[in-house]
């Protein structure tokens, strides 16, 4: 498959944007038609009912069924106050109240119904589970997102998250290496920074990757004694640590270039280029149109002068293509939905009993 894609479709399928409305404008037509995108990201914003959110799904996938590969359809759907599901859906406890209650089976059941929602409304790909710990004075950027304040807890209930989403065919993406839990600050606005990988932290995503992880997202935050000032997220010298020290062999991506502690510090083109050249897979973003098209066509100028070279973007293809074969990714597949009224019972039963025999924690 590699073979048959040109240099601008390798390019272009190591890139994953967002869109603004609730329709398939001209800016979402021309990244996929012209320059074959490798996936899109959904938020709440773009669908104000689930009938809307299935036919947003199916229009995109029907857009892109002319093309060689599927599309990654992704979405942020953790639960608590990371909710993207449209209104017709009730809401899951957030991870932190689920974890309070040591149950590992109501967890399961909890992820087992994010994951039943996502295959059959036709998302393949979930940013979950948060895998940072909870620290004191933490951010609440990360806070009740976390499953525990300590290792041991965030291993248990993460890796239960990532192996139901992978029962449904659903690519579970592990975030934020190397945790941010214990950061004060958010990374939306300003760029954290930890002094070394802390084994403690990292236990979590070392765990999950020796249980099969398929896709890691790494945290805008600084590593002073690797990094030094470059978030981890753009820095090469920690894409090789993941790579090399924690046998890790799935795909690496970014967490989002818009963030202003990143956009702020590079600027648009150079930002795209630094994710590039660290070794990142899948490069999410959503900047201005004039921004994105002139990011793309940047990079697509640096391969042919050799800035950056067609064998390390063949390096991610690969395991792109890999993944979206492992999967078995379809755009032609006629999505039906799920059964809203037995999810929302389900929803409702877990949140019952965690109400009955954990603490929530806002």
């Amino acid at each position: 498959m590699l073979k048959e894609l040109t240099l601008n479709e390798k390019i272009g399928q190591m890139m994953m944007v967002g869109m603004d409305g609730n329709t398939i404008d001209d800016r979402i037509k021309k990244l996929i038609l012209n320059y074959k995108v490798g996936g899109i990201i959904l938020y709440r914003k773009n669908f104000k009912s689930y009938e809307g959110m299935i036919k947003l799904i199916q229009d995109l996938k029907e857009l892109n069924s002319s093309n060689k590969v599927p599309l990654f359809i992704a979405i942020d759907q953790e639960g608590g106050r990371v909710n993207r599901m449209p209104p017709e859906i009730h809401n899951i406890k957030n991870a932190y109240t689920l974890s309070k209650t040591k149950n590992a089976n109501v967890i399961r059941e909890a992820a087992d119904i994010t994951g039943t929602i996502l295959e059959e409304s036709g998302f393949n790909m979930n940013f979950s589970p948060v895998l940072d710990i909870l620290g004191k004075g933490t951010t609440e950027a990360i806070g009740n997102r976390c499953y525990g304040d300590n290792p041991e807890d965030v291993s248990e209930y993460g890796i239960q998250i990532m192996k139901q989403l992978q029962k449904h065919k659903v690519i579970s993406v592990i975030k934020h290496f190397p945790g941010q839990g214990a950061s004060k600050f958010d990374s939306h606005y300003i760029l954290p920074g930890v002094k070394q990988i802390r084994e403690e932290q990292v236990k979590p995503f070392v765990d999950a990757i020796e249980q099969g992880a398929d896709a890691m997202m790494v945290a805008h935050m600084r590593i002073k004694n690797i990094s030094r000032f470059t978030p981890a997220s753009l820095s090469k010298k920690v894409i090789k640590e993941i790579r090399l020290n924690y046998n890790y062999k799935g795909i690496i991506m970014t967490d989002d270039l818009k963030m202003r502690a990143v956009r702020y510090l590079y600027g648009t083109k150079r930002a795209v280029k630094k994710a590039f050249l660290a070794g990142n897979d899948l490069i999410l973003f959503r900047f201005k149109r004039s921004d994105e098209e002139k990011s793309i066509r940047y990079i697509q100028r640096l391969v042919r002068i050799g800035k950056i070279s067609e064998q390390r973007i063949n390096q991610s293809v690969i395991k792109i293509l890999d993944m979206k074969e492992k999967y078995e990714l379809s755009d032609k597949k006629e999505l039906k939905g799920c059964n809203i009224d037995e999810i929302n019972n389900r929803i409702d039963m877990v949140n019952s009993f965690v109400e009955e025999n954990g603490k929530v924690v806002k």
